[in-house]
């Protein structure tokens, strides 16, 4: 794994929420984009030992649904998940939660937390998808931003910025995801001032705005004022990228704020819940 002396380095002196491992909660299953039933995941949780588990599902989103869940597939996810977490109560800790995209719309349901994430920025019209592919991202780059690929992450990171006081969420997803395709630099320098200053202008953002976190992941995510950012190894279980979200530079910032982290597979299979876990710790 590259940088994975400097993520070690940066966890070293961090507050981290899951130090065994043993604690995921960016899980997708088939009920939204992922590949698994809820149940063969917590199974495979309850084989790996996992103390927690927590579900994410993509919440209802007019514009995403081919990976997010309907309003009914929400009503549905929310009566299997309490069904799980009874049934295996006394062999894994199961908590109910919900990915909820700066774009979504409100849930159905109180959930136990949400992950506030950005897949989208705001063009002319339309939404341009940040995760999709390559292609679909340099089309619209071309499309909405006159080729500019730093008008483009400009924007994502506007948006960014403004995660939580948009979605009121537990935990800030997968910062740097604007990233994901740009392996060796393919569509912008990330070394660049410019880049850095987006970014960080984005975390310090972030930063300012005061958690409230809900009571029912308060025993996880503890009860100061300060933001909860996940390092998410999905990009690189997906194969896209070579570290984590996010970056050293961006990790670094946020830890000497003394703001927490937690691990986050963002899993989309059973295979990958602790992917990248064992590396990062140690």
């Amino acid at each position: 794994m590259r940088f994975l002396s400097e993520y070690r380095d940066i966890l070293r002196g961090a507050r981290l929420l899951n130090p065994a491992g043993d604690i995921n909660l960016h899980t997708h299953t088939c009920l939204c984009d992922g590949r698994d039933e809820p149940e063969e995941m917590v199974l495979a949780a309850v084989q790996a030992d996992f103390r927690v588990l927590g579900f994410s599902g993509h919440g209802y989103c007019l514009h995403d649904l081919d990976c997010c869940m309907t309003e009914e597939g929400e009503d549905a996810y929310w009566r299997i998940l309490q069904a799980l977490k009874e049934k295996y109560r006394r062999r894994l800790d199961i908590r109910i939660g919900m990915e909820r995209d700066f774009f979504n719309e409100n849930h159905l349901h109180p959930f136990d937390y949400e992950i506030g994430s950005v897949h989208y920025v705001e063009v002319p019209g339309d939404f341009l998808s940040v995760d999709d592919s390559y292609e679909a991202a340099a089309e619209g780059v071309e499309k909405y931003f006159g080729g500019s690929w730093r008008k483009y992450v400009e924007c994502y990171y506007e948006t960014e910025g403004q995660v939580l006081e948009r979605t009121g969420a537990d935990l800030v997803g997968h910062l740097d995801l604007v990233t994901k395709f740009n392996r060796n630099g393919r569509c912008f320098d990330e070394g660049a001032d410019w880049y850095r200053k987006a970014a960080l202008s984005a975390v310090r953002r972030i930063l300012s705005r005061p958690r409230f976190p809900r009571p029912a992941v308060r025993d996880l995510l503890g009860e100061g004022p300060l933001p909860v950012f996940e390092i998410n190894t999905g990009g690189m279980a997906k194969g896209c990228t070579d570290r984590p979200y996010p970056a050293p530079f961006l990790l670094r910032e946020i830890v000497d704020a003394g703001c927490p982290v937690v691990l986050s597979s963002d899993c989309h299979q059973r295979e990958s819940l602790r992917f990248g876990f064992g590396e990062l710790l140690g």
